[in-house]
């Protein structure tokens, strides 16, 4: 069961990422990291069909933590980029390439390897305050120094490190999370007497802020490289300090466990670097999506276009062929819907 919860977050956020890039994509560029920007978001029913989607994201990644193991649930949320090629494929009937599938291919097979390998077990400590402390600053100092390198550097470099510090913040929030959600299975009201509930709603935000800077500070290659390279590696970690996670590591399963995670993560980066995801992130302006109603007013603005732009009497003939003939000439682009 914990396994079908992490695969259904992460559908959950492929869905968000193709919902929110299509209520926000004919947006003008002057909103863009402006508060104009959220209300035309708002104005988008499909938008808030996303929001929506991100919550019932949320809550079921929260469940499958409450019942499973970070080491179990957190990798599986590396799936989103693959559901996201499936929906771009099969539901907006956007061409997939052989770099897209054999990207797909490597993130299933080395997903499925290191949970066969690594076979999580424990996890069932309870953590005390010092543990908390001890693992919370570990965090906060990777993300103190990851934040700092990401102040100077080229594009890539500044993009990369704020994906780092957004990806630890993640790890940490599902580990209060996971907390949390314990205390809420006990008697929900007891969670506001528990600093992790408040730390959560802090953490989140912080993570969420260091993600935005890092999909705005350069290419989304290299900040999304970071978040599916980096989350899984400290949830890992963090499930092993602080909840006692255990995978196994003798008798050879290490470097089995080792290549798998290199798999994984090597058709992570292959589909985080590849145009179509490009294109949904919000990099590649030939990759609209676009809703039924935009498509609609498009079509309308096409069609009454001619007409207002009639050329006049004096026109010449070879004004008017010159004007039409780039126009006919220019090869559909099969991948605006």
């Amino acid at each position: 069961m914990v396994y079908i919860l992490a695969v259904g977050a992460a559908f959950a956020n492929a869905l968000v990422s193709v919902f929110q890039r299509i209520a926000v994509e004919d947006a003008p560029k002057e909103d863009t990291l402006h508060i104009r920007l959220i209300a035309h978001a708002l104005r988008r029913g499909i938008w808030l069909l996303g929001f929506v989607l991100l919550v019932v994201s949320f809550v079921v990644q929260a469940v499958a933590l409450h019942f499973g193991r970070m080491t179990e649930v957190q990798p599986i949320l590396t799936t989103e980029l693959l559901f996201l090629v499936l929906v771009l494929g099969f539901w907006f009937r956007f061409p997939v390439s052989a770099r897209e599938w054999l990207g797909v291919a490597a993130l299933s097979v080395g997903l499925s390897g290191f949970l066969v390998f690594a076979d999580p077990g424990g996890g069932t400590n309870v953590p005390g305050n010092l543990v908390w402390a001890e693992v919370g600053g570990s965090c906060a100092i990777a993300m103190i120094v990851a934040t700092a390198a990401a102040r100077r550097g080229p594009r890539w470099w500044r993009a990369a490190m704020f994906g780092a510090a957004g990806a630890v913040g993640f790890a940490f929030a599902a580990a209060l999370t996971k907390t949390v959600t314990d205390y809420v299975a006990r008697d929900w009201v007891t969670m506001f007497q528990h600093w992790q509930t408040y730390g959560l709603a802090v953490i989140g935000l912080l993570a969420v802020f260091l993600a935005q800077n890092a999909f705005h500070a350069g290419p989304i290659a290299a900040s999304q490289s970071t978040l599916v390279l980096v989350d899984p590696l400290a949830s890992i970690l963090i499930g092993i300090g602080l909840y006692g996670d255990q995978i196994r590591v003798t008798g050879g399963y290490a470097p089995m466990e080792a290549v798998a995670l290199l798999v994984m993560f090597g058709g992570a980066i292959s589909l985080a670097h590849s145009p179509l995801v490009g294109g949904v992130k919000g990099e590649d302006q030939e990759g609209e999506m676009l809703s039924r109603r935009t498509r609609r007013a498009r079509r309308a603005n096409a069609a009454t276009a001619p007409a207002a732009s009639a050329p006049t009497q004096g026109t010449s003939a070879a004004a008017e062929s010159a004007a039409t003939e780039p126009a006919a000439a220019a090869p559909a682009n099969p991948r605006i819907l």
